[in-house]
């Protein structure tokens, strides 16, 4: 996520006031500290938070530092800590940081291969685009798996299938009066967008390999491009997924004893 460094700085200055204004100097270490992620095996995370000087019994976190901090090493955290605060980001549309958070709670394997697309965007793009397409095949894998009617072996399915029956699972296939027909449209072209995805994956990366006269993407630009159509897909399919199931166990509650008769 490109965020130029006075956007930050107006995170920061936003955050700073929020986060004071909301918690103690504990609480905001310790808010703050939830953010933090381990990047290799000797406990090293990927920003620091900041003390100020000593007040009496032991350091309390200097919060512009510690957000300062953040900016420079993740910035993307700045904007999910912003989400998060109830802090408008006018410039940024959260689907990334909502996406990531969505996937390591429920869908790891999808979250490895997001990760590994992130990564890989602007030194290997063609790597980046064939993590991306897994990310979509594990998000659907995982949802038919979840859905108790669905009788196929969905690990063994590939994409058209798997996008066609969890479609179907969100009655966007059908007649469904609640979805409108626009809606259902938009969703139907689901199959051209994912299709692309797969196909540039097999084609014009060297996923499958390819022969030396073959044309392949090394621009980060179309990596990226496709990365974000995935996160945007992924996401959709979640949500769609886990407002079913919140309106199957509200269905679920109604017992003899709620009716009126």
């Amino acid at each position: 996520m490109d965020i130029s460094p006075k956007y930050r700085i107006d995170l920061i200055s936003k955050l700073e006031i929020a986060l004071m204004n909301k918690y103690d100097l504990e609480y905001c270490e310790y808010y703050i500290r939830a953010y933090q992620e381990e990047i290799d095996s000797f406990g090293n995370v990927d920003f620091d938070i900041a003390y100020s000087k000593e007040k009496g019994h032991g350091f309390d976190i200097d919060i512009r530092e510690t957000l300062k901090n953040i900016g420079l090493a993740s910035p993307e955290k700045l904007v999910k800590i912003a989400i998060d605060m109830g802090i408008e980001t006018p410039d940024f549309i959260p689907s990334i940081p909502m996406f990531k958070n969505k996937l390591k709670a429920d869908y790891k394997n999808a979250a490895t291969s997001f990760e590994k697309a992130f990564k890989h965007v602007q030194k290997d793009p063609g790597e980046a685009i064939g993590h991306a397409n897994s990310v979509l095949e594990s998000i659907m894998k995982e949802i038919l798996k979840k859905t108790p009617d669905y009788e196929k072996d969905a690990s063994r399915g590939t994409r058209k299938p798997l996008l066609k029956d969890t479609l179907n699972t969100f009655s966007m296939n059908g007649t469904e009066n609640t979805i409108p027909q626009s809606i259902r449209d938009i969703a139907n072209a689901l199959e051209n967008i994912t299709r692309g995805i797969e196909t540039t994956r097999s084609d014009l990366t060297l996923i499958h390999g390819q022969d030396s006269d073959k044309p392949l993407i090394k621009d980060p630009t179309y990596a990226y491009f496709i990365v974000n159509a995935c996160a945007t897909v992924g996401l959709f399919l979640i949500n769609m997924y886990e407002d079913k199931q919140s309106k199957n166990t509200n269905q679920a509650e109604i017992t003899d004893d709620d009716l009126p008769f």
